[in-house]
This record gives C-alpha cells, structure tokens and sequence, in this order.
C-alpha cells in the first residue's frame, strides 16, 4: 500500500534530548515535527550540569558559544562530613580538551536548543501529545491530540521518544524497564544564600551517624547569578511523597512530585543543621520534592520506533549524568537517522544505535547507582580517571558493527572519541586552530595525515579521495594535516579527483602526538566525532570496506569500476 508521509521523523518530547534530536535532524535536511504535551517550557532547574563532552556535541552543532556564555564554571566540590571539611575536589581535565564542566539550568538549556532549532524552520508544536502509534515495514502510523482535543493522524518514516520516564513510546514498543527506586525522597530547591564560600564549587555536606551511616545531606549546585544554587536535601516526614503515585499510574516514581514542596523555613531547617557557614536562604525561585529510581530499557529500539534519554534510562542525578547522556543518544541517533532518510545508510546501521548506546546506558545507570549509595569518594577509579569518566570523555563505541577493529597501537582507536588539538595552521589564518574548529558543523570527515600532502597530488591520492566520494554518495569530505617540515614550501597546494582539498599544517606537532600518527595515516571521523577507522597506510579498499559498513551499498557501484592498484 501506498503512503504519503506528513514527516520523515516525528520526535515526541521537546526536553533536551528531543531538541537535539530534531535541531540535527534538521541540520542535516531531514523533514522533522516535534511535538510535546506541555503547553510551555518549565522553570525548573532540573537538570544541571553541563559535561565536557555536551560542550563538545554543543561545538559540532554550532552552538557552543551560545552555552558557554550562559552558563557558570563547575570548578569543583567542597566536601563536609559532620561539619569538618574535607580534602577539596577539582575538576581539572588534560590541556587539550577544549571544554570544562559547567552548570546551566535546564530551562536554559532548553531554551537555547529551541533557539537553535528554530534557525531552520522548525517550532515545538505544544500542547500536543502521542496517542498511540503503529509501525509496518514501511513507516509509522501515529495519532496525535492537540490541546483543543482535536486529533491528528501522522505518518512518518520513524519515531523517537524522547518523551521522559512514563514514555508513550516505550510502553506502545513493548520495552521492559527493569529496576528500582531509593526509598528516600529529596527537597530540591533554587535558592540563594549570603555565604562566601568559593564560587564554582559544589557543596556537599553530611551528616554521619554512630555507625557511619549518612542520616542528613546537603548538597548545593551553582548556578548562574550570585550566591544562587539548586539545593538538595533530605524531605522531613510531613512532605513525604511515599505511598503517593501522583503522574505515576505505570508504577514508576521518578523526577518532580506534586504536592506541596518545601517552603523556606524547611529549607533554612536543613542549612541550619548543616550548612559549612551560618546563612540564610532566600530569593527562592522554585521547590519541590524529587523521587528517585533507576531503570533501563531492554532495547533502544525496534524496527523503526527509537527511545532515547529518560524514556530510556533513569537513574541517580549523581555526577548530572543522565540530561548529558541523553543528548549524546538524540547525537548518535539523529545523523544515523538522516542517513536512513536519504536511502543512504547502510542496512544494520540503525542497529547500531542500540548496540553503541545501551552498554553506556547500563554502565552510567550502574555508576551512578553506585556513587549515590557509596560516594563518589569510594569510587576505585585513580582521581584522572573518574573525572575523565565523569566529563564522559571515555565514552567509546569499541566493537561496534558500524566501526573497524580496534587493532594495537597508540593514540585513539576506531569506536574511541577523536580528541581535539591545538596548533593547526591553514595558508590565510593568522592563528593557530584547533581541530575541532576543522570539524565543526561537518559530517563525516577524512583526515588525511601525510598522505601525499608533501607531494601535492598523486594517484594514490587521486584514488584515496575517489574512494571516499564514491563510496558516501558525496557525504565525506576530506581534509589534509601535513607535519611540520622545514624544508617543504610554507604553503602546499593538494589536489586530488579533481578538486583542492583544504590541509593544514600540524604546526605544534599535538595531532601528531595525540593521535600517534607517525607515518601516512587515513582517519575517518564520524558525524558524532568518533573514529570509525584509522588505516595505515591508507588503502583505497580497506576505507570502502569500512564505507560499506555505514553506506548504503548502491553507493559503491562506481567503486567497482575503478578498482584500486595493487
């Protein structure tokens, strides 16, 4: 039977994680609707914090300036165990990553992800909820209502859900959603305090018992303006929620309950007990009280239905994971997606959505799991390693189907995250670039280091930059990063198939050295910033091999013609 689509992708949840989704969906050309039942953005500062690796997503989208200048540094954490302070916590990353840990509230977040989304055409469509949907082989059959009451039949070639932890999207796919809840309960408040304790710095306050069991927590999150925090703190018994299943009729109690909140005397309660200096709360924005569970899906997907972010996986805010892994789900998925849409994806690429992202689902929910119940200051990981886990830097895709073997060697390997550097120079610039300057607002990209960038051109080039037009449908472009050499000509022009390529020079030798090219090395970097093959010596048919694995295979018809050299 025929169809005709209202849509290519209908994203259902308008937070963080589904205007990610829909804004990169629509960078890349893909006919979007995004719907949410809320008639409006809500002031709370629910999520916070902003990891390194969100910038990083931020800056590919061209919208990291706009985030950064909204948000505060997170430097660290003050810790206080029965008023006495502990060693201090800082957040310091290697010199080359480009971004530190920030704090932004997530109306902010959002807002600026709606701004971004808006600059190609595409509006929430608030008040709007899914109904119900049905897929075929085809697309998606989905009824919507609107705030009036009207309904709406939609048909589009895929779903998201990106609808939070009582998804419609997930119950309509059948998903489990295995896991627990914390019997506490927590006050969260926005609040101000006129204490001087160090800016940029989270608090976290405790309370031991005889047997060394926490009884009283405070913890405190800067956000932007002065002295002002989203606080968190254990609920007094008059505003337990327990027992009480308000919005939560699927039996998962998780996020913001209704009821009454806490007011200000409880709030100035909690920092009078525990607060590292005598202060006073006031200029209170916004209260309530949070539930916490933790739960996992058992796919992110079926067919042509996808979940992503709260819809799923929920766990402990520790460590602000969750907000953060869910926009690097709609990240992942969206360029995957858009592939899909233009016929030029490889069969199994969409599978790969849950075989890359369900493993960092279960390993932050178990994280986290972990640090809420035992403190991150137990965490066994050396204090590098847990704050680069933290900042999700270590985030890798290892042995995915859509990535070469890993293979031996130094520097990154294909599934690990392409780190930036410093020190790149073109023939115009007059400073030095980083390479994530390169990158930004591409897709897929290959980076040619060495490789014919002394000569010019050769066939072997000629034959390499074929292969990767041929074998993409024109999707990959390419660039060159040439070593300092102090004998070759300050500006070396490459031409290979036909066109100029742009190269840069490595003029402080931190590609060679983060990226442990030594000798003429291919890199393909994926849309999400990943390697997805690292050939050395790059081979024209290892790189369509790799190709093959992500394209749709029409697209390396022309390839067969033109066999490489042996």
């Amino acid at each position: 039977m025929a169809h005709t689509y209202a849509t290519d992708v209908l994203v259902v949840g308008a937070g963080p994680v589904g205007l990610t989704a829909a804004a990169e969906l629509r960078r890349r050309g893909v006919a979007c609707r995004i719907v949410d039942r809320l008639p409006a953005r809500l002031p709370y500062a629910k999520a916070v914090g902003i990891q390194p690796r969100t910038f990083e997503v931020w800056d590919r989208m061209g919208l990291a300036r706009t985030a950064l200048e909204a948000a505060v540094p997170m430097r660290g954490q003050i810790l206080y165990v029965n008023g006495a302070e502990q060693p201090r916590i800082d957040l310091s990353l290697p010199p080359e990553v480009p971004y530190g840990f920030a704090a932004l509230p997530q109306y902010e977040t959002e807002r600026i992800l709606e701004a971004h989304l808006g600059r190609f055409g595409t509006a929430i469509e608030r008040g709007t909820e899914l109904v119900s949907f049905a897929q075929d082989a085809d697309g998606v059959t989905c009824r919507l209502r609107t705030a009036s009451g009207a309904e709406e039949e939609v048909r589009t070639r895929f779903l998201v859900g990106c609808d939070g932890a009582h998804s419609i999207v997930r119950k309509g796919l059948g998903l489990s959603f295995e896991g627990g809840a914390f019997a506490e309960e927590y006050m969260l408040g926005d609040v101000r305090v006129d204490w001087d304790l160090p800016p940029g710095y989270a608090v976290r306050a405790m309370h031991l018992d005889g047997a060394g069991a926490v009884d009283d927590v405070l913890v405190c999150i800067p956000l932007p303006g002065r002295g002002r925090y989203r606080m968190s703190m254990m609920v007094p018994p008059e505003l337990s929620t327990a027992g009480r299943t308000e919005g939560a009729s699927d039996g998962i109690t998780h996020g913001l309950q209704s009821g009454r909140g806490p007011g200000q005397a409880d709030i100035q309660a909690v920092l009078d007990r525990l607060s590292p200096q005598p202060t006073t709360a006031y200029d209170i924005r916004w209260t309530s009280v949070f539930r916490i569970s933790h739960r996992i899906v058992d796919r992110y997907g079926d067919r042509r239905v996808f979940v992503a972010g709260d819809a799923a996986h929920i766990h402990p805010p520790t460590g602000a994971q969750g907000m953060n892994t869910g926009i690097q789900d709609a990240w992942n998925l969206a360029w995957k997606l858009a592939l899909a849409c233009a016929g030029a994806a490889h069969p199994d690429l969409l599978a790969g959505y849950d075989a890359e992202r369900r493993p960092v689902g279960e390993e932050v929910v178990g994280r986290t799991v972990r640090h809420a119940v035992e403190g991150m200051e137990n965490d066994p990981d050396d204090p590098a390693t847990l704050i680069m886990r933290e900042a999700q830097l270590l985030v890798g895709y290892r042995g995915s189907p859509s990535v070469d073997p890993a293979g031996a060697g130094g520097g990154p390997r294909p599934g690990d995250r392409a780190p930036d550097c410093a020190g790149l120079t073109g023939p115009i610039t007059g400073y030095p670039m980083r390479l994530y300057d390169v990158l930004r607002e591409r897709d897929h990209v290959l980076l040619l280091y060495g490789a014919g960038a002394e000569s010019g051109s050769g066939p072997a080039l000629d034959e390499l930059v074929r292969t990767a037009r041929e074998s993409s449908g024109g999707r990959m472009e390419v660039c060159v990063v040439r070593a300092v050499d102090p004998d070759a000509a300050a500006d070396v022009v490459v031409e290979a198939d036909g066109a100029t390529l742009p190269v840069y020079t490595d003029g402080r030798g931190e590609f060679a050295r983060l990226y442990a090219a030594e000798e003429p090395t291919a890199f393909v970097i994926r849309p999400d910033g990943y390697l997805g093959a690292r050939l050395s010596p790059p081979s024209p048919r290892q790189l369509a091999a790799h190709l093959a694995h992500v394209f749709a295979a029409h697209l390396a018809h022309v390839f067969a013609a033109h066999p490489p050299p042996n």
